[in-house]
């Protein structure tokens, strides 16, 4: 028995869409977050750490979004429809290191952004500006060189693939779903600079899975 514990618009959004691509059953249970835009202190009766995805297989609760992929592909995806065979090593080794990338290297850039426009948002009146100059700071010096590198290098996959991981849809783009999505929020990406990244994004959210996921999980939005 499966139940995914889902905050809304979060990381867990991937599980109920892989979920849903796998076409198996499973319980969900849905959360808002708290005037503090966190999640909700009864998560840590499941799980100490309170963070989603939390999926309970026979009442043993997994977290962490990329283990979790990787144990539904283990043991539900038999014919290997969302992870490139062994054997096939360009697209294993596309598909590994995308699949990591998410968490390891752009996500990283995209919490912080979010952490200081919640700080300048919470700011007092008076403080207010002290926080703007600090957040533009690190926007020009911590994030916004490293994020136009690792976008250039999304692009550039994705102009001589359909997929992150090649010519097929896999996990990896599950995982890199989210990353996208922050980073064409607000004023959105440059539609010529980024056009393969906008195109890709586009056709994730065709998908039907990926539509089935977003009427029961509600959509990512930052």
């Amino acid at each position: 028995m499966l139940h995914l514990h889902h905050l809304e618009n979060s990381r867990s959004f991937r599980i109920i869409w892989l979920l849903e691509e796998l076409n198996v059953d499973y319980q969900l249970t849905s959360y808002q977050r708290n005037k503090e835009f966190r999640a909700p202190e009864s998560l840590k009766q499941i799980h100490p750490l309170g963070h989603t995805p939390i999926l309970e297989v026979n009442d043993r609760p997994l977290v962490e979004s990329g283990f979790i992929i990787e144990y539904l592909l283990k043991h539900y995806d038999k014919e290997q429809k969302f992870k490139p065979a062994d054997d096939n090593e360009e697209a294993w080794e596309a598909y590994t290191f995308w699949l990591h990338f998410a968490e390891a290297s752009i996500m990283p850039l995209l919490v912080m952004r979010l952490v200081f426009t919640k700080v300048v948002e919470k700011s007092p009146l008076l403080i207010k500006p002290v926080s703007k100059s600090i957040h533009k700071q690190v926007e020009n010096n911590m994030i916004n060189s490293s994020l136009t590198k690792m976008l250039t290098m999304m692009e550039q996959q994705l102009q001589d693939n359909h997929w992150f991981a090649g010519d097929t849809f896999s996990a990896a783009d599950i995982q890199m779903h989210l990353a996208v999505v922050a980073t064409n929020a607000g004023e959105g990406l440059d539609k010529v600079k980024y056009a393969n990244i906008l195109i890709w994004l586009k056709r994730c959210q065709e998908r039907e899975a990926f539509k089935r996921a977003e009427a029961k999980g509600g959509s990512i939005q930052f």
